[in-house]
């Protein structure tokens, strides 16, 4: 018998069959059954279903011989299912990659529950992914499983069938089955929510629901939208059968009135002429069901006035007044802006008339984001070497708590930031100030910028369409002609940005300041660091850190983090950061893998790892200045290369191992090769090409030279003299008469990693 019973059924879908059905078949966990159940469907879901089933023993074909829709459909799945757990999967939606794997682990942890509720995201036909907004309410902290008593909050997230596994006993022992007609669902996942002994949720996005263009059956105009009626007597009647379960009956009568008033409101799902008809029958249901006690909450008593009286006129001129209302607070708040806006300019250009503060500085780094990257390196040492000038740190109020103390706070577009630009004699960005900033003359202005280009920058996105979007090409230049200092941490990126920012800037080739930490740092400091972030000891933390793709409209994650950890086994923990573009963490949930993307500093993360795993991201060159192993993913360099274009073809002169897919990199790792003597040759040439001047001095050369007029700046320390913080393997390893080798962590016995071999 199965563990899981997945059941498809298919309408007018062949244009995503193929694509539901393998993702149930691809799945890691194989201990299924998928019953695909074509329901007289027209065009070509029965052959497609027959060459699945053909080519694979656990898909049971199902031929109906004729149309009965998504309901009894799904029941003539029911009859046939023989797995512990029914999944239902709508044939135009699909599960994400290791899906049911983690349900499995889920279940397995909470013994096995009545109903298992995880998540899901809306993906449209743009690439766009959106995640569940009520997915805070499948959080796993707390007792599990559970009762919906103690968590009725349950009942805010999506009421249908495919967010759910239900175990097959339980459903036959409450008798449940899906009805015919639209809302199909609302009979269904009620009762089964309500009759549950035991619950419990996985934070995890198991489903990846596709909102159609044209063809989604709620956003057709039918009369069939009138079956929401008799799907909510059949709610109501399942609660007078079971007189214990009355306590919910003002709860479902509040989602009973948001959902007809929802249903009434869609305009395009009622044909003309029912809406009058609809309303009637609504005021009947509301009547007919009404509970003493159902609180309604403040903004939707609206709409229950709505179903309740019926009056529709009414409810038309109230939403149109409250439509003017908007938009003139709208039209209101834009006047105020650029009342606002105008008034600060006018500031700003009287501050320029003021004398320039010799003592002060203003540092910002990434369009306002927290203390950070070259320089914060630069804001502390101003403080430590040049003390006498009072520095200002420029954060968004979201970052604020990001700025240790020392620095002055400055929030983006306020007087204070204005008077900022205009007086401070020290600018200091690893990107742009605003666009309207004027340089003054006696201004200094240092370019940090954020790393060693390995991607094509500035005026070489001209022939890069994609990656360029629209770059104003002579903006840039604009801001280019602000610069005087300008940062560099080897010689390919001082040629790199003097070619493609030309400017009269001088070059400092000093090394990135950002860096230093990294050389100053001790095993002491590791070691609390990795305790801050949880790391357990004795385990090797591996930092995946991967880059942004210019050729993908939706940023995505290029491994299967939940299998690749269960193939490395419970000996590493990965640090997964997310690109700061991305705005959602690379994977939730799964077992050895810490969310890390919300740190404030990648160079703790750096610290507290023993080797980083990264893509194409500028991170490698900082952190070869470890000397710890580094492991690349190069996947798609192809495409990659072709959107943004690269200085050089990082596979031929890598940091390290390079791994051309997911199983390559799991072979990697798991053979040891990741830290073996060929990858310390790689890192050895790779570090003495990009890491000349990061010593741990490199702030205190750009202070000296900027602020205190110093013109001979010490040479850095030769790479061979310098010592790197050790990593928590090499600290546990560490003689007391030096450093030891990170290979002396074990490693297991196996055939070497293709890409070892030369």
């Amino acid at each position: 018998m199965p563990r899981f019973s997945v059941i498809v059924p298919a309408y007018k879908v062949q244009a995503y069959l193929h694509e539901c059905l393998e993702s149930v078949l691809s799945q890691s966990c194989a201990d299924l059954e998928v019953i695909a159940v074509d329901d007289c469907s027209p065009d070509a879901c029965g052959e497609i279903i027959d060459e699945f089933a053909a080519r694979d023993t656990r898909v049971r074909a199902v031929h109906l011989p004729e149309n009965v829709g998504l309901g009894r459909a799904r029941n003539a799945g029911l009859e046939r299912a023989t797995g512990d757990y029914l999944v239902f999967l709508d044939s135009d939606d699909t599960l994400t990659p290791g899906a049911l794997h983690a349900i499995a682990d889920r279940l397995r942890e909470t013994g096995d529950p009545d109903v298992l509720v995880y998540d899901y995201a809306s993906t449209y036909w743009t690439g766009e992914s959106v995640r569940n907004k009520f997915a805070g309410q499948l959080g796993e902290e707390g007792p599990a499983p559970f009762r919906l008593a103690d968590r009725p909050g349950l009942l805010r997230v999506l009421m249908v069938a495919w967010n759910k596994a239900y175990r097959r006993e339980f459903v036959e022992s409450v008798g449940l089955v899906f009805p015919p007609g639209y809302y199909e669902d609302t009979p269904w996942t009620y009762p089964a929510l309500l009759s549950a002994k035991s619950i419990a949720t996985l934070d995890r996005v198991c489903v990846h629901y596709r909102q159609r263009r044209r063809g989604n059956i709620l956003s057709t105009t039918s009369r069939g939208h009138f079956d929401v009626f008799e799907q909510y007597d059949r709610v109501f009647a399942f609660l007078e059968q079971r007189p214990e379960l009355a306590q919910w009956r003002p709860v479902l009568f509040r989602r009973m009135v948001d959902h007809l008033s929802t249903v009434f409101t869609k305009r395009e799902r009622l044909p003309r002429g029912s809406r009058a008809e609809f309303l009637r029958k609504a005021r009947a249901h509301y009547r007919r069901y009404r509970t003493p006690g159902a609180s309604v909450p403040l903004r939707s008593r609206l709409r229950h006035t709505l179903v309740h009286f019926g009056v529709h006129r009414v409810y038309r001129a109230l939403q149109a007044s409250m439509t003017v209302r908007r938009r003139t607070h709208k039209a209101v708040s834009k006047l105020a802006r650029a009342l606002k806006a105008a008034v600060l300019q006018a500031h700003y250009r009287v501050q320029l008339r003021l004398p320039l503060r010799a003592d002060r500085a203003v540092f910002a780094a990434y369009w306002g984001r927290g203390h950070s990257c070259n320089p914060g390196a630069l804001e502390a040492a101003f403080r430590a070497f040049a003390p006498q000038v009072r520095t200002a740190w420029v954060a968004r109020p979201e970052h604020r708590e990001a700025v240790p103390p020392g620095p002055r706070q400055v929030r983006p577009g306020t007087a204070a930031y204005w008077t900022a630009l205009a007086r401070s004699k020290y600018l200091v960005n690893n990107v742009n100030f605003d666009r309207r900033l004027v340089k003054r003359p006696g201004q200094v202005f240092v370019q940090t910028q954020h790393g060693t280009p390995l991607k094509h920058m500035g005026l070489d996105l001209q022939e890069r369409p994609a990656a360029a979007r629209d770059m104003d090409f002579a903006e840039l230049l604009r801001g280019v002609d602000k610069w005087d200092y300008v940062l560099s941490a080897n010689r390919h990126t001082t040629l790199t940005w003097e070619r493609v920012y030309p400017g009269r800037y001088e070059t400092l080739e000093y090394g990135y300041p950002r860096n230093d930490v990294l050389l100053r740092a001790t095993g002491a400091d590791v070691a609390r660091l990795r305790e801050s972030l949880g790391i357990p000891r004795g385990k090797v933390a591996v930092l995946y850190a991967p880059t942004h793709r210019d050729y993908r409209r939706v940023q995505r994650c290029h491994l299967d983090l939940e299998r690749v950890m269960r193939r490395l086994g419970p000996r590493f923990v990965v640090l997964a950061r997310a690109h700061y573009w991305q705005e959602s963490p690379l994977e939730r949930g799964t077992p050895g893998v810490i969310d890390v993307s919300d740190h404030p500093s990648v160079e703790s993360l750096c610290l507290a790892s023993d080797a980083l795993l990264t893509d194409y991201s500028s991170l490698m060159f900082d952190y070869a200045n470890l000397d710890r192993p580094i492991v690349i993913h190069a996947d798609d360099w192809e495409a990659y290369e072709a959107a943004r274009g690269t200085y050089f073809d990082l596979r031929s002169f890598p940091p390290g191992a390079v791994a051309r897919s997911e199983d390559e990199l799991i072979d990697i790792f798991t053979t040891g090769h990741w830290r073996g003597s060929r990858s310390a040759q790689l890192r050895a040439a790779f570090r003495e090409r990009f890491c000349p001047h990061d010593d741990g001095r490199a702030a205190e050369r750009v202070v000296r030279r900027v602020v205190l007029g110093e013109t001979a700046v010490a040479p850095a320390v030769p790479l061979a003299a310098r010592r790197p913080a050790p990593s928590a393997a090499q600290s546990e390893a560490l003689p007391a008469s030096g450093r030891a080798p990170l290979t002396t962590v074990p490693h297991p016995s196996g055939p070497p990693a293709v890409t070892e071999r030369r």
